[in-house]
């Protein structure tokens, strides 16, 4: 009997393991033979047990917690067969009580089912071919948190080709110009000794056009867990793109990681940038991270016009006066400050929290980022003057 339940342990291990790498968890054949010895040294009684046991085995990375606990969740609530297999090999298995869908099941459902998937009903529907959606369109409009496996796929490799406009400003240079204002007296004797000094083609110069500069102030608190993958995903591309851009990690501490970001793949850039954070997916201090970067990176990155990208819920716990003096240092210090907020994807946000209505009066615009079309239409914006639908300062007259 003994047998035949460690059989059927390392058989359900493993169809485990396969579903978390099916998620996008780096986990390969040494970690499932780790984790069928680790049950069978720990002598697990219950099971909170053998839930941290297999944790401690396959989370390596905190942003991969949120998906081993979905996936724990859904694999013992819906496989009766490993139920009756943890009963028989252990003394007590406590029952798993229904909870409402939370964000990031649906796609850890279905790479656990992908393989068991099967149609018994064939429902035919007619549809109006004006109405229907395509699934670019579909895809373009669907919630991070809300995405499956293979749809959060398909949104890297869309995220990967977002093409950034150029946005170039005037500097104090100057540059070869066909229609400049000044003569190059040195390329104008240039060209004219070409010709025997016969001909003197004037040269001129013009003002000098440079790409400036990207700093990105990302969140990554818990309550920003759902998106900063993805976020880090496009601040990776638009960094292949431009060099010229600058990223900070903060949630109760600031953390520089541009080096880490700008290798060339994206996965080893996540990798990179999730060890070089100690305070991923804990509190928030978004007035204590403020201070530090204005302290020590504002004059060296917020130079010849930068543009800042500030991602969080704004979701401050202690938002007193200090927020709002940092807050109105980086807005004077910057020449665009944008900031990216998810939680406008709900129709009926308003800015109730002190932390938001103490931000909001020093941001030039506020735009959602919950998706690939809000994403598309900030790499349209960086290019262009701030818009109006995203003036922060109607949804403090709404508040008022």
């Amino acid at each position: 009997m003994a047998t035949e339940t460690n059989g059927r342990l390392a058989e359900n291990i493993l169809y485990f393991a396969r579903a978390l790498r099916a998620a996008g968890m780096p986990v390969g054949p040494g970690s499932v033979l780790d984790a069928v010895q680790a049950l069978e040294v720990a002598h697990v009684g219950n099971r909170d047990d053998f839930y941290w046991t297999l944790h401690a085995v396959f989370v390596k990375r905190r942003e991969h917690s949120i998906l081993f606990d979905q996936a724990f969740r859904i694999f013992f609530r819906r496989r009766g067969l490993i139920d009756k297999m943890i009963a028989s090999m252990l003394p007590e298995t406590l029952p798993t009580a229904p909870k409402p869908p939370e964000a990031g099941a649906q796609r850890v459902q279905d790479a656990l089912f992908a393989s068991n998937k099967e149609r018994a009903e064939e429902r035919e529907v007619e549809v109006d071919a004006r109405l229907t959606v395509s699934d670019r369109e579909v895809l373009q409009k669907k919630d991070f948190a809300q995405m499956t496996a293979a749809e959060i796929a398909r949104a890297k490799d869309a995220i990967a080709k977002l093409a950034l406009p150029l946005d170039l400003v005037k500097t104090r240079r100057l540059a070869p110009h066909r229609l400049g204002h000044l003569i190059d007296v040195r390329r104008t004797l240039r060209s004219s000794m070409k010709a025997g000094g016969a001909v003197i083609d004037l040269k001129y110069l013009g003002p000098r056009v440079k790409e400036p500069p990207i700093v990105a102030l990302l969140d990554i608190s818990g309550s920003m867990s759902q998106y900063t993958r993805l976020f880090l995903h496009f601040l990776h591309a638009i960094t292949d793109a431009r060099k010229r851009v600058t990223t900070f990690l903060f949630g109760t501490r600031l953390t520089n990681v541009t080096r880490s970001i700008r290798q060339r793949d994206p996965d080893e850039a996540l990798a990179a940038c999730g060890a070089n954070v100690a305070d991923w997916s804990g509190g928030t201090r978004i007035a204590t991270s403020l201070h530090a970067f204005n302290k020590h990176w504002a004059r060296r990155v917020l130079g010849q016009g930068a543009v800042v990208l500030l991602i969080t819920d704004g979701l401050e716990r202690d938002a007193d006066d200090t927020l709002s003096f940092e807050m109105d240092r980086l807005h004077r210090s910057c020449r665009r400050l944008i900031w990216l907020n998810p939680l406008l994807r709900f129709e009926g946000f308003e800015a109730r929290a002190k932390g938001v209505r103490t931000m909001l009066p020093y941001v030039d615009e506020l735009r959602p980022i919950h998706n690939l079309e809000s994403m598309t239409e900030l790499v349209r914006a960086l290019s262009g003057a701030p818009a109006k639908g995203y003036d922060p300062k109607k949804m403090l007259k709404q508040v008022a």
